[in-house]
């Protein structure tokens, strides 16, 4: 399993597996909007970044995260916005292995923690997440503008 930043051949998988993980939260999910997150994580001066799994010369999977400020203990974090496993290649460490390098990566920037959230049903994602990390105590809301 090769964890790797996106190349701009990478794009036609990308978008296949990002579409996929559109389709598992239920997203409606248009090509333009998948077509503004990539040049977010090919654009240097914007905070989106990406790490994709390749295995076998496809790419399975694929991590979305960024820099957030912890003003509380005036350290920065790493958010993990968007985790997703070809459902064909799940169980084949893919997951794990996004998460390891995202956490190097996260050392490698002087982040202190690694934060995400998921949907409470997703049993799969949460036994993998519950042997990797701490679940916190926070209640998540939005405000919709």
């Amino acid at each position: 399993m090769l964890i790797r930043p996106p190349m701009d051949a990478d794009r036609p998988e990308w978008e296949r597996l990002y579409a996929g993980y559109a389709a598992f939260y239920g997203v409606t999910q248009t090509p333009q909007m998948r077509a503004k997150v990539w040049g977010w994580i090919n654009d240097p001066a914007h905070e989106s970044l990406c790490l994709v799994a390749q295995d076998r010369g496809s790419l399975v999977g694929l991590a979305h995260f960024r820099p957030f400020a912890r003003p509380l203990s005036a350290t920065v974090g790493g958010f993990l916005d968007d985790l997703f496993v070809d459902p064909a290649a799940r169980g084949s460490g893919a997951a794990d292995a996004l998460i390891a390098a995202l956490a190097e990566e996260g050392q490698k920037r002087g982040w202190s923690v690694i934060r995400w959230i998921t949907a409470e049903d997703n049993a799969r994602a949460r036994a993998l997440y519950d042997k990797l990390a701490s679940k916190t105590r926070w209640v998540t809301y939005d405000l919709a503008l």
